[in-house]
């Protein structure tokens, strides 16, 4: 393991004491508000500019080590200046003298204390806040004293300065200021579907470096990675004991092949640990047996922290570490000894009072939160949950809470370590030692929550406050997560939908029409169907399948129907795919399963399913009732999101709602229905059976998990978590440490990134005459851009993998395909529901080639763009990338030949990503968007950015250009000065290969 460094950024403040006021790198306003507009900055330093020209000078820094990385050795300033590529430069001679005065140690040292065990001798040593004697500190939130603890441990005084440290301590005045920090995360979370792009991207980079001369073994992660491997299983096989087992070799037959790759990534490169398929969810593998609380590396203790790319690694906050979604682009970084630049966020402090009323689960409450959040207005922020309250709710509770951080649009949802928390460690199997030091290093250094005691006043940002005995029963949709409907109001709010216009509350279906009854023929039985119609009923996802409450109450509602006489009708497409193999554990031993068997509730998988799209085929008689009828088709799903076209392309309503509701409208059969008033069916006795008649106490439910969710679960469960199953076991990989690249292949391809790449960036860049690929409104999420679910049978994608003798059947999802560009490309901006202005009005993913007028795909339009030489941006709204972090809603744009998004707001991570890939994200000013400046799309675009990056500031103001003769004037979304060195190099992967080239 070779690689580390500091943040470019990091050596822009040590090089140049020039100000710049950070933007915000999240969903900002169409415009920075006064506060944190862009302030005039002078012109770069003289340091900065060689820093951005001379990669040579860069990847000297590269090579300083911080102590606590994983066992690698801090290198002595004097072993830095030999590997300083030299050049004429007097600054960068400077620089080498310069050299021998960087601290040869922690600016901190002086706090390194030791934590006594109790019974003698020291768990380890760990940097003391308390030791700082710093009245501040004590106020600040729990989740930023994190950011303190981490900027403290790597300062010395080059990566991380005093300066940071004290920016962080004096939180309360800085944050609102935006200032930037950087961050290094303890270790790096991926999935499969996220993690082979990545994984390609290592096999590729080491290429790249060994064609320019370097030494491939310096791309290998620096911290410690896991990798889960839970996005492939599908649901093609329900309703059937043999379910896991079909669905699991119909998941090899596709992925094999992917599956070899990561199987191959796991032997060579170091540091990196594979989850087999089958092992559970990411986030509740984190959950349960991955989350360590508190390192313990080589005697140096410190809090866990990771980034994933997965936008819900935040449900590992609940359980009081501190995690967050990043873009596999930014992951890929991280592993490589990036340290993430950051802006310093404000803190909401949410405090909860009171106690869940009777028959409310976790998930009515994380419904309500998330609802409150987004309305309060969350994005770029942390969020800490504070209070009596939340020591009355479980740790499964607040991981649910925070797994939905995205959804709300908070970078965290964070719960401090507390009693809950210790007890929930050891129920899911860490060891009494373990959990001992984890508590004694958190007390010692003020990060542990003691409600027993009187609680320390904390400052926070902003404040909002919920007693949890207000919260009710209710559920998300149909189009959008955190449009909450109260469950009495449901039936009411069905019809809205069906009255309102074509919109995210609405369908616009003609009162003529709504009473329309679809009959068919089901495998023998008469069958109907009517808008607002079940088709597809499934328990699945992380949200809510760690929590043993609503699981075991699932099964609560479906032993009361059973023993009722109600059954779901069997062309309800029901599943259930838990998140661990503790939870089939547990329904085992409660005796609920048996009851789940009978209502359609099957094991089907144990990974994502349902809720990323993996939702497989409706049977053909449902399917064609639906679309030769145009029936508003429903799905319910304890999943976290609900965009249209992600769960299946022909449920347009999709529900979130907690396992037992989910049940619930399984059995009646339709969202169209009054629980309260109206009842669920008919019973066996032949008398109505009502909601409340299967709705189980939460008495019942306590007595459940209490009797049935044991710690000797989790030990047997993950003991044998990386032994995985014969048919993982069966793979036969080679050795090697560079990938032999089959070009027939459609999972597995060498991507264009680095083609005759060389050590000398291409620098920046405007853009002129461009052509409008794609003119958006509003929440184009990365479901709309990128690759994403089933591959249609119409689409680019499909034929070119037809073109290539791959069978229909065979196609497997998107997701499965990532590590195939070629195939990603012809993806990306494919989502059935897209809305292109430029097609005015029609809805699907094609576009208007401005030049002729035909209507094509969009991929085929991009491609005569490409093949014609000319430019392409893309035009669109507010909240521009919102959704889960997908690295493809960038690299496909790119590969587009798209070079710049114009947008009034852009979602954090997308943003970011943007800049990662090289393209140039400009936002409107305030009260400005395509529509008030009257731009058709028809127009071509100019941007004048300077070729030199010395001329080019972050947030600066740019001029537009049109060839009809309007011109207006945007802000350049490069929000801190290494975004700025990424675009100069091309993208934040050709910056880092050039670095570690250059190092000797």
């Amino acid at each position: 393991m070779h690689i580390t460094g500091p943040h470019s950024s990091a050596l822009l403040r040590r090089a140049s004491r020039s100000t710049t006021t950070r933007l915000h790198s999240s969903l900002s306003n169409k415009s920075p508000p006064p506060s944190s507009s862009p302030s005039p900055s002078p012109s770069p330093s003289p340091v900065a500019s060689q820093f951005r020209s001379h990669t040579a000078a860069s990847a000297a820094f590269r090579s300083v080590r911080s102590r606590w990385s994983h066992g690698v050795d801090w290198k002595s300033p004097a072993s830095l200046s030999s590997q300083i590529r030299t050049t004429a430069s007097p600054v960068l001679d400077r620089f080498h003298r310069n050299l021998a005065t960087i601290a040869s140690e922690n600016a901190f040292s002086g706090i390194l204390t030791g934590l006594p065990k109790p019974g003698g001798g020291e768990f380890g040593k760990f940097y003391s806040l308390p030791a700082l004697n710093d009245p501040r500190i004590d106020k600040l939130p729990y989740s930023i004293r994190i950011l303190l603890e981490s900027a403290i441990r790597n300062c010395d005084n080059f990566q991380v300065t005093k300066e940071d440290v004290e920016k962080i301590i004096d939180w309360e005045k800085t944050a609102p200021k935006q200032v930037e920090i950087p961050f290094k995360p303890a270790r790096v979370l991926l999935q499969d579907f996220t993690g082979v792009p990545a994984v390609v991207d290592l096999a590729c980079m080491r290429d790249a470096i060994n064609n320019l001369g370097g030494d491939s073994d310096k791309i290998n992660p620096l911290v410690p990675v896991d990798l889960v491997v839970d996005h492939s299983v599908q649901v093609d096989v329900t309703r059937s004991e043999n379910a896991v087992k079909a669905n699991m070799e119909l998941e090899f037959q596709r992925n094999k092949e992917r599956f070899a790759f990561l199987k191959w990534g796991s032997k060579a490169f170091q540091n990196m640990l594979v989850v087999p398929p089958g092992s559970g969810i990411v986030h509740q593998v984190n959950l349960e047996y991955l989350g360590r609380v508190v390192f313990n590396t080589d005697g140096m203790l410190y809090p866990d922290s990771v980034v994933g790319t997965d936008s819900h690694t935040t449900m590992i906050d609940g359980l009081g570490v501190a995690g967050w979604g990043v873009g596999g682009i930014e992951a890929e970084a991280a592993m490589l000894g990036q340290p993430m630049s950051m802006v310093l966020p404000g803190v909401v402090g949410f405090k909860l009072s009171g106690k869940l009323r009777d028959g409310v689960t976790a998930t009515d409450l994380v419904l309500t939160v998330t609802q409150m959040l987004r309305k309060h207005g969350v994005v770029g922020k942390f969020v800490e949950f504070h209070g009596d309250g939340v020591g009355k709710i479980s740790l499964a509770d607040r991981a649910t809470i925070a797994n939905m951080s995205p959804e709300y649009g908070a970078t965290m949802g964070f719960f401090p370590v507390d009693h809950v928390t210790l007890q929930y460690l050891k129920l899911t199997g860490r060891s009494d030692d373990t959990v001992a030091m984890i508590e004694a290093y958190l007390r010692a250094n003020n990060m542990f929550v003691d409600y027993n005691e009187p609680q320390q006043e904390r400052v926070y940002s902003s404040y909002l406050e919920l007693n949890l005995s207000e919260v009710e029963p209710c559920i998300s949709g149909p189009k959008r997560p955190h449009d909450r409907v109260p469950l009495k109001e449901m039936k009411a709010d069905w019809h809205s939908c069906l009255d309102s216009k074509v919109g995210f509350k609405g369908f616009e279906v003609p009162k003529e029409a709504q009473d329309k009854v679809a009959k068919f023929d089901f495998h023998g039985h008469l069958a109907e169907l009517r808008h607002g119609s079940v088709v597809i009923a499934a328990i699945t996802s992380c949200t809510n399948t760690s929590n043993p409450s609503v699981m075991l109450g699932a099964g609560l509602v479906a032993k009361k129907a059973c023993e009722l006489g109600l059954q779901v009708k069997p062309w309800v497409k029901t599943s259930l795919a838990p998140g661990s193999g503790v939870v089939t554990k547990y329904l085992l031993q409660s005796g609920l399963q048996k009851y789940l068997n009978e209502q359609g509730f099957n094991i089907v998988g144990y990974g994502c399913t349902t809720c990323i799209g993996n939702s497989g085929d409706l049977d053909e008689s449902v399917a064609s009732a639906i679309a030769d009828n145009d029936i508003i088709a429903s799905a319910v799903l304890s999943g976290n999101r609900n965009f249209e076209g992600r769960v299946h392309t022909l449920t347009r309503a999709n529900y979130l709602a907690s396992p037992p509701l989910v049940v619930a409208y399984a059995l009646a059969g339709t969202v169209d229905i009054d629980f309260e008033k109206e009842p669920i069916g008919v019973g066996k006795d032949g008398n109505n059976v009502y909601f409340r008649d299967i709705w189980p106490s939460s008495e019942e439910i306590a007595e459940a998990v209490q009797s049935s969710v044991l710690p000797e679960m989790f030990k047997s469960t993950y003991k044998s978590v990386t032994e995985g199953n014969p048919m993982w076991n069966d793979l036969i990989v080679p050795e090697s440490k560079l990938y032999s690249w089959d070009s027939n292949s459609t999972y597995i391809h060498k991507p264009p990134y680095f083609e005759n790449m060389t050590m000398d960036p291409p620098g920046a860049h405007g853009v002129k005459d461009a052509y409008c690929l794609l003119n958006f409104g509003d929440s184009i999420t990365t479901d709309h851009i990128s690759p994403a679910g089933s591959i249609h049978k119409d689409s680019p994608a499909a034929k070119f993998l037809l073109d290539r003798g791959v069978d229909r059947k065979d196609f497997n999802s998107y997701g499965s395909r990532r590590g195939n560009d070629e195939i990603m490309a012809r993806g990306t901006f494919a989502n059935i529901r897209i809305v292109n202005k430029l097609l005015k009005g029609e809805v699907g993913p094609k576009t208007v080639h401005i030049p002729t007028g035909e209507e094509l795909s969009v991929f085929d339009a991009a491609s005569r763009y490409k093949a014609a030489g000319q430019d392409t941006i893309v035009l669109a709204g507010a909240e521009y990338g919102s959704g889960s972090s997908r690295d493809w809603a960038a690299k496909g744009p790119m590969l587009l030949g798209v070079k710049a998004v114009i947008a009034k707001s852009f979602e954090r991570i997308h943003r970011s990503n943007l800049v990662g890939m090289g393209i140039i994200p400009l936002c409107f000013k305030s009260g400005e968007d395509a529509d008030t400046l009257k731009l058709t799309g028809h127009e071509r675009y100019t941007i004048d950015l300077p070729n030199n990056i010395n001329e080019i500031r972050p947030g600066q103001d740019v001029t537009v250009r049109t060839d009809s003769g309007k011109s207006f004037t945007c802000t350049a979304r490069f929000d801190t000065e290494v975004e700025l060195a990424y675009f100069n190099h091309g993208g934040i992967l050709p910056y880092v290969i050039r670095q570690l080239a250059a190092q000797k």
